[in-house]
């Protein structure tokens, strides 16, 4: 079943979505004999996933620095619609500078959804795993392109089919990386093979709130050096006036939900820069990964009339 489902990516798709979660205390939907002795995920596991009977390429989300993937289910269920399973782990509850926990829960949920994703999912649903998107936003966007390049000591045999990083960040500053460092300030030293990637910005990011807090995405590990670094083909977009944490649900409960409006420098409303958000990635996944580029050409020609946002700066390599 083709993801080319809408003629607005910026908008909800065609397909009519749920959402699921997966820990070690969820029942396979699928009951088989196989199915039964399926093991639970790696970690606990949110799920967007559309209702309807068909196949359907999978993205995985890992989600920023101390948030929760609940966070995230709007952003996921706009995907989802246009004809996507989203899956989002809980990568940890706290954590300290170092990465390299995150990126081996990664690569073994990778390696768990080949064999068990399938009997967790609805029984008319399956899932492409052919078509395999890393995605990661923030500290999750670092995470993302770490596993994808393989040299940190943890990958999955699963292949990836496109890469993409939500303003993604890698430390405090320039020379200020956490480890492992992702970046590093090598034009296109990010060697994957001709992977598609996307790397989407805030226009409001490296500016901080307030002079109590710095940036969430300070100049020197944010987008910009990430793009700076990918090579073809590959695509950036920055979004004006809003910030790092825009993408996330209209509603954040809990002290780490409120205090995501309190760290950063924010737009107006969310909803804009989630749409656009979600939009960018629909467009794109479905150039790269369903042969469908519709979208994505007008947006880059700047004749899409449905951008929710102003886009700030926009650049691809071929």
């Amino acid at each position: 079943m083709s993801s080319s489902s809408s003629r607005n990516a910026f908008e909800d798709g065609k397909y009519k979505t749920n959402l699921l979660t997966l820990d070690s205390s969820s029942r396979c939907c699928k009951i088989t004999p196989s199915s039964r002795a399926s093991p639970s995920p790696p970690k606990q596991l949110l799920v967007a996933t559309p209702v309807e009977e068909g196949e359907y390429p999978v993205v995985m989300l890992l989600h920023g620095y101390l948030l929760y993937n609940s966070f995230y289910s709007q952003l996921m269920l706009h995907i989802s619609s246009h004809g996507f399973i989203v899956i989002a782990p809980q990568l940890y509850s706290i954590a300290g500078p170092d990465t390299m926990d995150e990126i081996k829960s990664t690569a073994e949920i990778m390696d768990w959804l080949s064999d068990g994703l399938n009997h967790f999912l609805p029984p008319q649903v399956t899932p492409n795993l052919s078509k395999f998107v890393l995605s990661g936003h923030s500290r999750g966007g670092k995470t993302a392109f770490a596993v994808a390049l393989k040299k940190f000591g943890y990958s999955s045999d699963l292949k990836i089919s496109t890469l993409i990083g939500i303003d993604p960040v890698d430390g405090t500053g320039k020379g200020k990386q956490t480890p492992p460092p992702v970046l590093t300030y090598e034009p296109n030293s990010f060697d994957l093979g001709k992977i598609p990637m996307l790397v989407i910005g805030s226009g409001l990011g490296e500016t901080a709130r307030n002079p109590l807090f710095p940036p969430c995405a300070p100049p020197g590990v944010n987008h910009r050096e990430f793009f700076q670094e990918c090579q073809g083909p590959a695509w950036h977009f920055v979004a004006k006036d809003y910030g790092h944490l825009d993408m996330l649900d209209d509603d954040t409960k809990g002290i780490r939900g409120k205090s995501s409006y309190c760290l950063c420098k924010n737009g107006e409303e969310r909803r804009p820069m989630r749409r656009f958000v979600g939009g960018i990635v629909v467009s794109f996944l479905k150039a790269y990964l369903e042969g469908d580029d519709r979208e994505l050409v007008k947006i880059k020609d700047g004749c899409h009339e449905g951008v929710p946002v102003e886009i700030q700066e926009f650049e691809v390599i071929m």
